[in-house]
């Protein structure tokens, strides 16, 4: 990794170095985070802090109501937590008959959260402050204001004119009839009140106490049936990671139920190329990570589900050699290609990272999906309710089908990057279907072509749509998008955007035996600080 001091991309920005540092897409939650580290806790405080407070400060992306993710380095030892949420025990496919697809906003898209649950287990197993004190800041936001940041404020906007008629939402989101505007202040007296339940309890409130009977009564004055046993029911998992080498680093992610699988895949079908005789700038080199993406997220939108229902196809057959291999050889090194899925066996937010100056360091997301995700909110909480059952297929012969007690196909994935036996960088791209080709991105710009972390957030992104459909940022170089069209991509410019096409990176690089490089997204609102 080189540090330079005039970066060729458009932000401008320099790496931000310290012993101790937090990465997330607002700098209040940031600061939050670094208020931890300050008085004596260590990176999952910090961490958790951080996300804690996004769900008030940055409501469009995440909430109380979320799934969470985490991958995280102790010192020691890598692992993995998945704590996402299953489907009701009512939901079967007979309650969503006649439908075309999984509805995207409303009761009928809301699964179990499992964000406060991830909370408590990283918080009891590796924290070092007390539970409850992780949070001050966000209840002092909720309870007190804060001003709107100008991003998260134009999110915020588009949202209400979606979203105002989903029960709870108007009175929680909009309390003078619309969305609070940039520099305006933002309360929610309800948003306090959970955070102190749940903080008071440690998280026993949300399962199986005040919040769990408030969530369950809203939902049966709806008509749906999300229960209190369904909540009770709910436990994160300690699920380890998956991984893919390129040269001499590691790419660790989260086992299915989760799409990282697919940033993998990428990765290794590209270890199998000519990518490393390239310069990140050349069309051949966007062509072979497009094509490669197009390839592992055809598989993955295919065969991925929740762990136990991927009997046929496996999480070891997506990742076999052989089979990357064999999916490597069907890239033409000239041309575009509409691939389908493979067949590996005969017979598919909110981010922030954190790293503390005795080594640990911390990966983890949580998103309600789409903004502000079904668009519900339980009166009088603050609880805004993922979207998370969109992730569902109603097609019976898919693992992913819609189900009783299932976890739905997930978007959201924390990254970690190791190099033989020590941790190398924690990251994660935020943004639905961008988020398995932005660690692909992230991981070649900062490992194979030496980029520093704040470079490669700032580098123009592209992602692959349907067929040979690419999105590209408008800030791509001309020459690239006419070399690339020329070898039979179907591009469609935009220009970089502050909701999620393009993602929102965070990273934070070791440096060596001491000391880090942060990284943060100027698509974002968000900031790398540390001291």
């Amino acid at each position: 990794m080189k540090f330079r001091a005039h970066s060729p991309y458009p932000s401008h920005r320099s790496a931000v170095m310290a012993d101790n540092m937090v990465a997330t897409s607002q700098p209040l939650a940031a600061q939050a985070g670094l208020s931890m580290l300050a008085c004596g806790g260590n990176a999952v405080d910090a961490a958790l802090a951080a996300a804690i407070a996004l769900t008030v400060v940055e409501p469009t992306g995440n909430g109380i109501g979320s799934d969470a993710f985490a991958i995280l380095w102790d010192g020691t030892e890598l692992h993995g937590l998945n704590a996402s949420g299953r489907s009701p025990a009512a939901w079967d496919t007979a309650r969503f008959e006649g439908l075309a697809d999984m509805p995207y906003r409303g009761w009928e898209s809301v699964t179990v959260p499992g964000a406060v649950s991830a909370w408590v287990a990283l918080s009891e197993r590796f924290g070092a402050l007390p539970f409850a004190d992780l949070f001050a800041p966000a209840i002092g936001y909720a309870r007190d204001g804060f001003p709107i940041s100008p991003i998260i404020a134009t999110l915020w906007a588009r949202a209400a004119e979606e979203l105002g008629d989903q029960p709870g939402f108007a009175a929680c989101f909009m309390p003078e009839g619309r969305a609070p505007r940039a520099g305006e202040y933002f309360k929610s007296s309800g948003h306090a009140r959970s955070l102190s339940l749940i903080a008071q309890t440690k998280g026993k409130a949300f399962y199986e106490g005040t919040l769990a009977q408030e969530i369950a009564a809203f939902a049966a004055q709806h008509g749906a049936t999300l229960s209190e046993g369904d909540l009770a029911a709910h436990a994160p998992e300690w699920c380890g990671t998956i991984s893919k080498s390129f040269d001499d680093v590691t790419l660790h992610e989260i086992p299915p139920n989760g799409q990282g699988i697919a940033a993998l895949m990428g990765l290794g079908i590209l270890s199998q190329t000519n990518l490393r005789d390239l310069d990140p700038e050349d069309p051949r080199a966007f062509h072979l990570q497009i094509e490669a993406m197009k390839l592992a997220l055809r598989d993955a939108e295919s065969y991925v589900a929740d762990g136990p229902e991927m009997k046929d196809i496996t999480t070891q057959d997506l990742l076999d050699d052989s089979y990357l291999a064999a999916r490597a050889r069907l890239i033409d090194p000239d041309r575009a290609t509409d691939f389908g899925a493979g067949a590996p066996k005969q017979g598919g937010t909110v981010y922030l990272s954190a790293a503390d100056a005795s080594g640990m360091m911390v990966s983890f997301i949580q998103s309600n999906y789409a903004g502000f995700g079904s668009g519900v909110v339980v009166p009088d909480t603050g609880i805004a309710l993922q979207n998370r059952g969109a992730g569902f297929v109603l097609d019976p012969a898919h693992p992913n089908c819609v189900g009783p007690n299932k976890r739905p196909f997930h978007t959201i994935i924390p990254g970690f990057l190791m190099q033989g036996d020590s941790p190398l960088m924690s990251f994660g791209v935020m943004g639905g279907p961008m988020q398995a080709q932005g660690h692909v991105q992230m991981v070649l710009r900062t490992q194979l072509w030496g980029q520093d972390v704040q470079m490669a957030a700032d580098a123009p992104r592209w992602r692959v749509t349907d067929g040979l459909g690419v999105a590209c940022e408008t800030t791509l170089p001309e020459s690239t998008i006419a070399a690339l069209r020329t070898m039979g991509h179907v591009i469609s410019l935009e220009a970089p955007d502050n909701a999620f096409g393009f993602g929102g990176a965070q990273l934070i690089h070791r440096l060596g035996p001491r000391g880090y490089a942060g990284g943060s997204d100027p698509r974002k609102d968000g900031a790398a600080i540390g001291f």
